[in-house]
């Protein structure tokens, strides 16, 4: 059994950038890694300003609520030991980078989506689809996958029904190809194994009561800035050098599409809305 922990960075008030990411980890590891990174956690709330404390990446890497009393390279250093001490043992990352703008123009001619029309259910099926493509190709694995995100009362609630329903939509992210008379041909999904690798409902958590909701927060808000950065200004000398490593760090244990039928609706319209700088 694996679990997958999610949590989401952006806004269209902020930037064009909408970036989804999920820590998967082993059943069997869940415990170890979560008393590291709640450890991690702990020993940076001793430094924090007030009293509550939930790490908020964004504001912790700029030095707000307090945070500047910490220097800048500090800062980013205690982020980077997080994000690797959370990828140690053989976890993954599933992830997507959407721009809200690409979105909006795939709107006005996709319609009828099996999402109801919300990004952030479109992008939490997506990872959901990774997940489902990685784990049915594994002839060992034993278990299905639960998917923990955020709480998002109505988002969660609407993934929950997506997910339930198994949507045919859905079918060409995870198809599997097998051979017929020396030619690989894609075979045709049913009700009975569309999803089959997932637990059939998301829970969802507050991110303060999770330390690996709090990863995947680091995880999405740095994928997040080094999007914006293709085309920002840097906020502070070697700001982009800094994402671009981290990145690419997270990058080697990303889940990637694969090999899928191109024709399919559900791969053209994801490949409309991914950001033009993300490897989907």
């Amino acid at each position: 059994m694996k679990f997958i922990y999610v949590d989401e960075s952006g806004g269209s008030d902020q930037s064009d950038v909408f970036v989804m990411c999920g820590l998967m980890v082993d059943a069997y590891k869940l415990r170890k890694k979560t008393a590291d990174v709640a450890e991690r956690l702990n020993e940076l709330a001793l430094m924090k300003p007030s009293d509550e404390f939930e790490l908020k990446t964004k504001n912790f890497l700029e030095g707000k609520r307090g945070w500047n009393k910490i220097d800048g390279l500090t800062r980013q250093k205690i982020i980077s030991n997080l994000i690797e001490g959370a990828l140690e043992g053989g976890s993954e990352i599933f992830a997507i980078g959407v721009s809200f703008e690409k979105y909006k123009r795939a709107m006005e001619t996709d319609v009828d989506l099996p999402f109801c029309n919300n990004y952030w259910v479109g992008a939490a099926m997506f990872i959901i689809s990774l997940i489902q493509k990685k784990m049915q190709a594994k002839k060992d694995n034993k278990g299905h996958t639960v998917f923990i995100v955020d709480d998002n009362k109505t988002g969660t609630t609407k993934l929950s029904d997506a997910l339930y329903r198994c949507d045919p939509w859905f079918d060409g992210l995870y198809q599997q190809r097998k051979k017929v008379r020396n030619k690989q041909v894609w075979v045709s999904r049913n009700q009975d194994d569309r999803f089959d690798q997932i637990i059939n409902t998301a829970f969802g958590i507050k991110s303060n009561n999770s330390s690996l909701v709090q990863v995947a927060d680091a995880m999405s808000y740095v994928y997040r800035r080094h999007l914006e950065l293709q085309n920002d200004q840097e906020k502070y000398d070697g700001e982009k050098q800094y994402f671009s490593q981290l990145v690419g760090t997270m990058d080697n244990k990303r889940a990637k599409i694969g090999i899928v039928p191109k024709d399919a609706r559900c791969v053209k319209f994801y490949r409309k809305i991914t950001h033009p700088n993300w490897q989907l």
